[in-house]
């Protein structure tokens, strides 16, 4: 039996100068991975001097959120009070629950120079009983993640557990999400450790043997109960490896909304049009609920 169930090919959107995000999660072949259930890689690109990001404040519920960057600076600000950049090798794990506000931006070192931005931005469904949670805000840097050096790779938790390691995050249902380093030729077995697994293909190409050679960009979904033995092409590649238990039930994504219940979205849209959500401090940007999104029976 293949160890492959399904090859996603994320669909590009260019959103401002040049700006390229791929979104492979969800998908029409797959809404969710475990608990995952939006995976966008940002870039990558390099910003013009004068130029930066500007993701303005934004709402969330029943979510939490977890940025991953390969090259670059993001400066988070949430209506907690949470300042914080993250940069390469470092993660910043929001958790939503009852509702949060953000932006991510690039400061203004950033914008005085050419700056490259590229990584990875996935949403993680919080389980039923936790959607109404207090919000939270962790960042760890690159010396708290776990870490694994192999034959010719090396692997960094970011989340979660996998392979004998537990990141020291505030993950609420069974999950993982690792960054794997293959050299040149490198082989690694895939271990089979959760009930859905998949891998995303940063850079490089990997050899399946029989399912054939991929290249950067696509999100493989594992067959469950089957690990997976992959080999990098000569330039090495890098790949995130993420999945987890499934979801205790199914959930409707609205907009920046996530939950098991239309009631509770519907609630939150009219939270966010009445300004009932707290602000971001210091910020005073507004992002409007889409015109399409809006209750039909809301002013």
């Amino acid at each position: 039996m293949n160890a492959i169930e399904e090859i996603i090919v994320p669909r590009t959107r260019d959103l401002s100068d040049g700006f390229a995000v791929r979104r492979a999660l969800p998908a029409a072949a797959r809404r969710t991975v475990g608990p995952f259930v939006f995976l966008d890689e940002m870039g990558p690109t390099v910003q013009p001097t004068g130029v930066g990001l500007d993701v303005r404040p934004h709402p969330h519920i029943g979510l939490a959120t977890v940025t991953w960057l390969f090259a670059g600076e993001i400066l988070h600000r949430d209506s907690l009070g949470s300042v914080q950049s993250i940069r390469p090798g470092e993660v910043n794990w929001m958790t939503a629950g009852r509702g949060i506000v953000h932006s991510e931006r690039s400061d203004a070192v950033q914008r005085q120079q050419a700056a490259p931005l590229h990584g990875l931005q996935c949403w993680v469904a919080l389980p039923c009983d936790d959607e109404e949670c207090d919000p939270d805000f962790t960042h760890l840097g690159a010396d708290q993640l776990p870490r694994a050096e192999l034959a010719g790779a090396s692997a960094v938790l970011v989340a979660g557990s996998f392979m004998g390691m537990t990141a020291p995050l505030p993950t609420r249902s069974p999950l993982f999400y690792l960054q794997l380093t293959l050299q040149p030729g490198a082989r690694f077995s895939v271990p089979s450790e959760y009930p859905e697994q998949a891998l995303y293909l940063v850079h490089g190409e990997l050899d399946l043997g029989d399912e054939g050679v991929h290249a950067g960009g696509r999100l493989l979904l594992m067959r469950a109960g089957i690990s997976l033995t992959v080999q990098a092409g000569s330039s090495g590649a890098t790949l995130m490896l993420l999945g987890g238990a499934a979801l205790d039930g199914p959930r409707r994504m609205v907009w920046n909304f996530v939950s098991h219940s239309a009631a509770r979205i519907e609630q939150a849209k009219r939270d966010w049009i009445s300004r009932r959500f707290d602000d971001v401090p210091g910020e005073t940007e507004f992002i409007p609920l889409p015109d399409d999104l809006r209750p039909v029976d809301y002013p």
